[in-house]
């Protein structure tokens, strides 16, 4: 795991990289690189004028030894890589080169990723790679520079035209440092934002003069050219999977197989490797994976504990921890840890987040480098492949309803009552608005009490910069609702998951795992019949659950409630009332903000007269990181 940068410039430039480099610092402790290229004089690694400039800052996993620095050069030098992430197959696609004559100098994967790119073509090579990855390749003779990402975007890559040509970064730190770069709010993106909680899918980020290469794309930017939207073109996309004719016994087979594969992939490392856990299915199906593969396997597990009771999986927690033999690393913030760490978070977040849970996996992340781990293994994309959301209960109704299967469909939605995280009402209102005309969505909202113009928003600001200020409802294709849902999820929600996992990770110098993310195993249960990952009683993950019998306790395996990295936001912002103040003085230099709408709303929030919703959080997170962007 790596920090990389880079600058591709219309003219001859001495832009010095240490500066840039030293803000990704956190990303790759460990060492550090440059290589500048001209037309004339080829690649040096010395400072000096260049069109073209790579930057590495280095998190050292695999081989540790000098031989795994970047930049890293081709033998004959004609190509150069910066590589972020790791592609766990390497093992695999080195013997499959080393076949075919390819010889190597090191036994670092990014050697593989290099030698993959230039004997096999990016197209082939990044649809074969399984891992997580942001890539910079230059070719030396032409000066054309490739970027791309993995297919879940699980690795950062921004992109931004500068004053004197395009850059490119793991984080958008450096990237605002640069001169003539738009720092200007990106109107739609910032309403999706605050109002519907969406960010982070497709090319756009929250400023107008940043953009990220979407997952699952690549392209080269020839010398000289323009940063453009269809620069980048797809190599893998989760809507175009056919449906699979498995039955039920062989798609429970198969996931095991993948998933237990995934999990020996993900443990490929040459430093300490520990793993998140928060008691539900997913990251307790790690752990125990783990154990079932590698009996004397020692395990570091990391668990958030809320202190608010119906918070708390502490009881699940300890169960799994006594059933792998772990070694327990249990955190236990406060409210006070959580303002006296806020401006931290915000800064290794970069752009606002959705919730307060975000702090809870920072301090996961923190104690895991005090204890001297460098790897951890996360459960993140468990929910979007495997339907775990409350919401796709709704998409399976829609589903059901489309089909044309009614009284199915009313059992279906009665079992509802039987799962204590679920409301009947609540299913029902969102199958209906999943099949609802999109004409029609607007008034169905306001009859459920969700104005589209909310107090606290300042309406003409974004009707002047022709925002859409529609909900970005998810449309089901034909009768596969949930099928569609989980597979605009794998495009759309999870990557904001993604980025704030990232950014985590990163701010201590952690390597973050997912080894629910892989295409083949995303492939397969994105393409498998609905009842097999939601039951007719509502079962969700069904397939999944199935799988990991007797690998997972039982207990764990029949839950029927879901938490997670919950924490106890409302209690917290009451008791630390002067950080929301603060945070409202702020609210009248913010121009799409209502500033008397913001206070009121969140006044009602604080006193109970309505009820709480992270909307609170985003107004005031998106205030105090407005405010920082205007400081810079």
């Amino acid at each position: 795991m790596c920090g990389i940068f880079g600058i591709l410039t219309s003219q001859p430039s001495e832009q010095d990289l240490s500066s840039s480099l030293e803000l990704l610092h956190h990303r790759g402790p460990d060492d550090c690189g440059e290589v500048y290229w001209t037309p004339e004089g080829g690649t040096r690694g010395t400072r000096g004028t260049c069109r073209i400039a790579l930057g590495h800052r280095r998190l050292s996993i695999i081989d540790l030894s000098a031989a795994g620095k970047q930049p890293m050069a081709s033998q004959d030098g004609r190509w150069w890589i910066v590589f972020n992430g790791e592609v766990y197959n390497f093992v695999e696609l080195r013997a499959e080169l080393q076949q075919s004559g390819v010889n190597f100098r090191t036994k670092t994967d990014t050697e593989v990723v290099l030698m993959s790119l230039i004997h096999w073509g990016a197209e082939v090579a990044l649809a074969r790679f399984r891992g997580m990855f942001a890539i910079a390749l230059l070719d030396a003779e032409t000066g054309a520079l490739l970027l791309a990402r993995d297919p879940f975007g699980i690795k950062p890559l921004y992109v931004c035209t500068w004053r004197d040509g395009i850059a490119f970064s793991s984080e958008t730190a450096p990237l605002l440092k640069l001169p003539g770069v738009d720092k200007s709010l990106d109107s739609q993106r910032t309403w999706l934002y605050l109002r519907f909680g969406v960010n982070d899918h497709g090319h756009e980020t929250m400023l107008a003069g940043i953009r990220q290469v979407p997952p699952a794309h690549w392209g080269v930017l020839p010398l000289g050219g323009d940063l453009q939207e269809s620069s980048f073109i797809p190599y893998w996309d989760p809507q175009r999977i056919p449906v699979s004719t498995l039955s039920f016994d062989q798609a429970v087979e198969q996931v095991r197989h993948l998933f237990l594969r995934n999990i020996n992939w993900h443990l490929r490392s040459d430093v300490p490797v520990g793993s998140a856990l928060s008691g539900g299915i997913d990251s307790s199906a790690i752990v125990c994976a783990i154990r079932h593969l590698h009996p004397d396997h020692e395990i570091h597990t990391f668990s958030y504990l809320a202190d608010q009771a119906s918070l708390s999986e502490e009881v699940w927690v300890d169960l799994v921890n006594s059933h792998i033999g772990a070694v327990v690393h249990p955190i236990r913030p406060s409210a006070g840890d959580l303002v006296a760490d806020l401006e931290q978070l915000m800064r290794c977040q970069g752009e606002p987040f959705g919730s307060t849970s975000i702090y809870a996996q920072h301090r996961v992340f923190r104690a895991a480098h005090e204890a001297g781990i460098k790897v951890m293994l996360d459960g993140q994309g468990a929910d979007e492949i495997l339907a775990g959301y409350v919401s796709y209960q709704s998409a399976r109704l829609a589903s059901m309803v489309s089909q044309g299967e009614m009284v199915r469909a009313v059992r279906f939605l009665l079992a509802q009552r039987s799962w204590p995280d679920r409301s009947l009402g609540t299913v029902l209102i969102g199958g209906l608005g999943q099949l609802l005309p999109d004409f029609v969505r607007p008034l169905a909202r306001k009859l459920v009490g969700k104005s589209d113009r909310p107090g606290w928003a300042n309406i003409p600001w974004f009707q002047e910069r022709g925002v859409d200020l529609n909900c970005p409802w998810y449309h089901g294709r034909g009768e596969g609702h949930l099928r569609s849902n989980l597979q605009e999820s794998v495009g759309i929600g999870l990557l904001s998951l993604l980025r704030y996992e990232d950014r985590n990770s990163m701010a201590y110098s952690i390597e973050s795992r997912v080894p629910f993310l892989t295409v083949d195993l995303a492939e397969l249960l994105l393409s498998l019949p609905e009842d097999y990952l939601i039951g007719d009683d509502g079962l969700s993950k069904r397939v999944f659950r199935a799988a990991m019998r007797g690998i997972v306790p039982d207990p764990i395996l029949d839950r029927r409630d879901k938490i997670g990295f919950a924490t106890p936001e409302l209690a917290w912002l009451r008791q630390h009332g002067e950080f929301l103040s603060r945070a409202l003085k702020l609210a009248p230099a913010v121009p799409c903000l209502n500033p008397d709408g913001v206070v009121s709303y969140c006044s009602n929030v604080m006193s109970g007269e309505v009820p709480f919703s992270f909307q609170v959080w985003r107004l005031l997170n998106f205030i105090r990181w407005h405010n920082s962007i205007e400081a810079r």
